[in-house]
């Protein structure tokens, strides 16, 4: 479903959810987009923890809704479909298109209090840092996910859920832009990434640690704050156009390169020979590449690739260097190198590059993306 496509405001859930009270204006009203993911699918057995997949059995989220019951006392869950997809299979062309669904219905429908996206937590913190980067919206966006199938012991989908909506309905989360709400916390998604493939405490936000909790009462304690200052401040909106330049084209390519004990060139040769725009070298701590890759790096900078240098390191930043500097390399600041590579996908685009243009090395200003990603 493509966000064009909402025209009038979205009808509350007639559902458990609503429960037996009267609706009050000032009733938080919490929109819940479902994209499919291990919240939505269905385990062949209750200890059905990591083969779930197979069943084929994928929920759309106003049965999911349905089924969970009440979540949060006096507040409104309205289901908004979108499309099931696997975490797997997400990519540019979903996040754009789920990008503009929350624009569009923000303005179709003022009177939301929030959004949860019910997301895979395989790629969660992917989507959550592009909607972060495209969205101006004063209503908070939380993503949340599962690591259990809503129907297996133990399973975590109903409890984050419950939190993400707390998150969103919560006054103080107004203005805080995209969060992620996982295991009783919540975490900006600038920060957040998943650490584990399995542990239910599985997203972490090294070194800065999370935002805040969500209680067993379902009460929202705010420990830390984001920025969201105007102007070319961290976790300030920047690529809002962006949904509309890019509605008829896709996003340029970009790709990432990661760095071991003797890397060789051949990946990075087979990225710009598949016409990547931009390259996230992601490499050895504390942020170079190995020996092997560096004439391959300087080559696709002549080719007029960009080239950004982050590092593996779950806790590293790469600054500005003399050496990164003399190749025509940018720095990556602290930036893992998935989130980079999205950054860089949307800085490319604002500059005009699409995925098809030809190749000018004019068309970047290389200190331009570099002031942009360390104001991220």
């Amino acid at each position: 479903m493509n966000g064009a496509d909402v025209k009038e405001p979205i009808a509350p859930a007639v559902s458990t959810l609503v429960g037996e009270q009267a609706v009050s204006a000032k009733r938080p009203r919490i929109a819940v987009i479902g994209t499919g993911g291990t919240f939505a699918m269905h385990g062949r057995h209750r200890f059905d923890w990591i083969e779930y997949a197979d069943s084929g059995v994928i929920h759309p989220i106003d049965d999911l809704l349905q089924r969970l019951g009440e979540l949060v006392p006096h507040v409104e869950i309205v289901p908004l479909p979108f499309r099931s997809l696997g975490s797997v299979s997400i990519g540019p062309r979903d996040w754009l298109e789920l990008a503009t669904l929350i624009r569009d219905t923000a303005a179709s429908d003022p009177a939301l209090t929030g959004f949860v996206i019910t997301h895979g937590t395989a790629t969660l913190e992917e989507t959550a840092w592009f909607l972060g980067l495209v969205l101006e919206l004063e209503q908070p966006v939380v993503l949340t996910g599962a690591q259990r199938p809503a129907n297996t012991d133990g399973s975590d989908a109903a409890a984050n859920l419950r939190g993400a909506v707390a998150v969103a309905a919560a006054p103080e989360s107004r203005g805080a832009g995209v969060l992620v709400a996982m295991g009783g916390l919540f975490f900006a998604a600038r920060d957040v990434t998943k650490a584990a493939s399995f542990e239910l405490a599985a997203f972490e936000a090294a070194p800065y640690g999370p935002l805040g909790r969500i209680d067993a009462d379902a009460g929202v304690v705010w420990r830390r704050r984001v920025f969201r200052d105007a102007g070319p401040s961290r976790q300030s909106p920047r690529f809002a156009s962006i949904l509309d330049a890019a509605a008829s084209t896709a996003l340029p390519r970009v790709d990432i390169a990661m760095s071991y004990a003797g890397a060789d060139g051949a990946a990075i040769e087979a990225f710009v020979a598949a016409g990547a725009r931009g390259i996230v070298s992601a490499g050895l701590a504390p942020g170079r590449p190995a020996s092997g890759e560096g004439e391959a790096l300087c080559n696709a900078v002549a080719a007029g690739v960009v080239v950004v240098q982050a590092t593996r390191a779950p806790r590293g930043t790469v600054p500005k260097q003399r050496f990164l500097a003399a190749d025509g390399i940018v720095a990556g600041g602290d930036l893992s190198a998935q989130k980079l590579r999205i950054a860089l996908m949307l800085i490319l685009a604002s500059f005009g590059v699409s995925e098809t243009a030809p190749r000018d090395r004019a068309q970047v200003d290389r200190d331009t993306v570099q002031r942009i990603l360390l104001e991220l």
